[in-house]
């Protein structure tokens, strides 16, 4: 029996580029998505859950699921958001979720796209975007789960067709494209794919890491290991 897995933001460049490493990996058995809506995906893997309101999330919405590992990929930009608002959907919205899915899977690796730059001390500007996300990580992180693990890419290269639904991050990615191969050699670390996101979190549920945090140069490696041959 493979591994069962729980990924939110599938229909995001993050999330969509791990859903279809997930569905592509033989060790993974059972692929569930949640949404608020569906992501209209027909594969034997695939189950959905679908939510109306992600903040009003609790232990009943997980009940009758067992998970090996939770892969969060939901996220917004505190581009536009009131400090308010950033904090409930980033900082509240996520514990929420934790704390729902724990009751009856604390055997869960817990998965959590952050960013780089997050600051873990929560010092300075308690309410500015790195703070926040610094606060969130360091609550997953004491939280009982079996492990959790912070992703902190930098520059994510889509690939496999995905594309973001942000236009400006489109119009970047398209402009910076040329320089991958020159940045790859001389900075081979500073980007990660989509792919080598999604592989390294199925690797952080089998195979665990030696540190909570991973900036791009661990999700690189992570995402370079190597099935244990049997």
């Amino acid at each position: 029996m493979g591994l069962s897995v729980l990924i939110t933001g599938a229909s995001g460049m993050v999330g969509k580029g791990i859903l279809l490493e997930c569905l592509e990996d033989n060790r993974i058995s059972e692929v569930v998505t949640i949404s608020r809506r569906s992501i209209n995906l027909l594969h034997p893997k695939h189950k959905e859950i679908i939510v109306k309101n992600f903040e009003l999330i609790d232990k009943d919405t997980f009940s009758k699921w067992q998970f090996d590992g939770c892969f969060f990929c939901l996220g917004v930009s505190s581009v536009g958001l009131s400090k308010k608002r950033y904090y409930s959907l980033t900082y509240d919205l996520t514990i929420n979720f934790a704390r729902a899915l724990l009751v009856q899977n604390r055997k869960v690796v817990f998965c959590y796209v952050s960013g780089k730059g997050t600051n873990s001390d929560e010092s300075g500007n308690s309410s500015s975007w790195s703070a926040v996300k610094g606060k969130t990580e360091n609550h997953l992180l004491a939280m009982p789960f079996r492990a959790a693990f912070m992703f902190r890419p930098g520059f994510i290269q889509p690939m496999k067709g995905i594309k973001s639904r942000t236009l400006l991050y489109n119009i970047g990615i398209k402009l910076f494209m040329p320089f991958v191969p020159f940045v790859k050699k001389i900075m081979p670390n500073s980007l990660v794919t989509s792919i080598d996101m999604g592989k390294a979190m199925i690797n952080c549920v089998l195979y665990g890491y030696h540190k909570g945090i991973l900036e791009s140069i661990d999700i690189n490696r992570l995402a370079a290991k190597k099935p244990v041959q049997h």
